[in-house]
């Protein structure tokens, strides 16, 4: 166990030809893989997470608008962290250390008691397990409101799909999703529009010449109630994410404005949401989490047709 790479603490889990690194830091997923081909972009343990990459989203996933919010009457100011935008980006769990709950073989528990802070004055603990098996990678993250007055929350995650050796534009993409929310200049919703032409993924669209940093809605499911994004390749194999009933928006982004020397373009975020962005301010989806109260989800990633 590396206690001292700039990436975290390195917790792998491991179940047959799956194998994963998560680090404490941001209960991040730095790689997973089946065999030698990676489902998720990896990056270095000697690197700092360099675009969400495998980010847990806590307490709002995507943007707030200047970091603003209300909140029970009370206007409260978070750290501008896309400075660009002028926005807050993907909460405030990603840079903190979690506690290593348990760790075993083929699974591991993570758990942050977040910090009070001026943006965000409440109470709330998120617990996450990775566990890997035949069916790939299961995520599941509870969330409590450990204080004594109701809370704004919102949940996430940032993995990026990988498109092995290939390009991402040899590649084609799957989202099943049939709607997708429009957004201004800096990204932050301004209503939505059916997914048609180059933005409707709901059969496999080649990503040749695509620029996606797209949130969808009105999602489709499987028999199982699962809704897919998947992204498939020139080999046949297809790097593939779900999420249960308990989350019901996908973003899309294909990395070609990232501020990551060397990522860009290298991979799809295939982002599970429980909200859109700007939810603080707008409360569209935006969960209010009593005091004592949990808020669960579930999704998943494997690789299909290896």
């Amino acid at each position: 166990m590396n206690t001292s790479a700039p990436s975290g603490t390195q917790l792998r889990i491991q179940h047959g030809e799956h194998r994963a690194t998560v680090t404490d830091v941001g209960a991040t997923v730095r790689e997973y893989a089946v065999g030698e081909r990676p489902v998720f972009v990896p990056f270095g343990e000697d690197e700092i997470a360099p675009a969400s990459h495998g980010a847990v989203l806590v307490p709002w996933p995507n943007r707030l608008r200047d970091g603003r919010y209300t909140w029970e009457g009370k206007e409260l100011q978070n750290p501008i962290t896309e400075p660009r935008r002028g926005t807050a980006l993907h909460g405030l769990a990603c840079w903190q250390r979690w506690d290593v709950v348990s760790h075993e073989e083929a699974a591991v528990t993570l758990e942050l008691a977040l910090p009070a802070t001026p943006g965000y004055p409440f109470s709330l603990t998120t617990r996450i397990t990775y566990a890997l098996s035949d069916a790939g990678l299961e995520v599941r993250v509870t969330a409590r409101n450990t204080g004594t007055t109701t809370l704004p929350y919102g949940v996430g995650f940032h993995p990026w799909l990988s498109p092995g050796d290939a390009s991402v534009d040899e590649c084609t993409l799957r989202l099943d999703g049939r709607t997708r929310v429009t957004v201004d200049d800096r990204l932050l919703p301004t209503g939505t529009a059916p997914a048609e032409g180059d933005r409707d993924f709901t059969t496999p669209r080649l990503l040749a010449g695509i620029d996606l940093d797209d949130a969808y809605v009105d999602v489709v499911r499987d028999d199982d109630g699962l809704s897919w994004m998947a992204l498939g390749a020139p080999d046949g194999t297809e790097a593939a994410i779900w999420m249960d009933g308990s989350m019901d928006t996908w973003q899309v982004c294909t990395g070609d404005h990232v501020d990551a020397p060397g990522y860009v373009r290298t991979g799809v975020a295939a982002e599970p949401m429980s909200c859109i962005a700007d939810a603080f301010r707008t409360g569209e989806r935006l969960v209010r989490l009593a005091p004592g109260e949990e808020h669960e989800v579930r999704w998943g990633a494997t690789l299909r047709g290896a």
